[in-house]
């Protein structure tokens, strides 16, 4: 039986920080972690269409700092910022602390691995040939700059009777190097006949350090509630 290691949980502290970054102890612990979970419910339900990929939660005493990399940072803001004046009220409800909410644009959305597994499971839910979506959105990383793609699809194929799994990759994906930033990320297409799972890998060259947020001058866009 083969041992499985996730590529993000490999890389931290390596290449990769935590995207929850808090200190608790005991039932405080198992409290915080919950509020998290329902802090990433809430903001995906909220941010449906604007390509949410990563929500980083930082915690201080009575304060919440919620940062949201998008791929349509102007769905999420809304006019005059209105939609992201919404999302911090309702964080501040949801948990009782006073919130911060930050919105980072995605520079290139293609070779987020988690939009792009989002994207291959829509195309498959509409019927959309996997081997199409596969190679479609192979292409389309490679062109926007990755070093490698791997991807994988599992399930009922095509509506077969015997559920199998097929991959394809382009590039390098060197997933048992420690120094190798690889972005991974799953998702599900819920088809007629049965889940599909989607599995997404994206070689970004090496890094040989943790890698620092951006300054905000060097982002496309930054909003910061007020």
């Amino acid at each position: 039986m083969g041992r499985k290691v996730h590529p993000v949980g490999f890389r931290l502290k390596i290449n990769r920080d935590w995207d929850a970054r808090w200190y608790a102890q005991g039932s405080a612990y198992r409290n915080l972690l919950q509020e998290d979970f329902a802090i990433r419910r809430y903001v995906k339900k909220e941010g449906e269409k604007a390509g949410v990929s990563r929500i980083e939660i930082e915690r201080q005493s009575n304060q919440l700092q919620v940062t949201i990399h998008t791929a349509r940072p102007g769905i999420l803001i809304g006019r005059k910022g209105d939609a992201v004046k919404k999302i911090r009220q309702g964080l501040e409800d949801l948990t009782g602390k006073k919130a911060k909410v930050e919105v980072n644009e995605i520079d290139k959305p293609d070779t987020d691995a988690l939009l792009v597994a989002e994207n291959i499971a829509g195309q498959l839910e509409r019927r959309i040939g996997h081997s199409r979506a596969i190679k479609r959105a192979i292409s389309q990383a490679m062109r926007q700059g990755a070093q490698g793609i791997k991807i994988e699809v599992s399930g009922r194929l095509a509506g077969g009777d015997m559920a199998r799994r097929e991959w394809a990759s382009e590039g390098r994906v060197p997933r048992s190097t420690l120094r190798a930033s690889i972005d991974f990320a799953q998702a599900e297409a819920l088809t007629t006949f049965g889940r599909i799972g989607v599995k997404v890998w994206v070689y970004k060259g090496e890094v040989l350090g943790i890698e620092k947020p951006k300054p905000q001058s060097e982002n496309k866009e930054v909003y910061v509630s007020p």
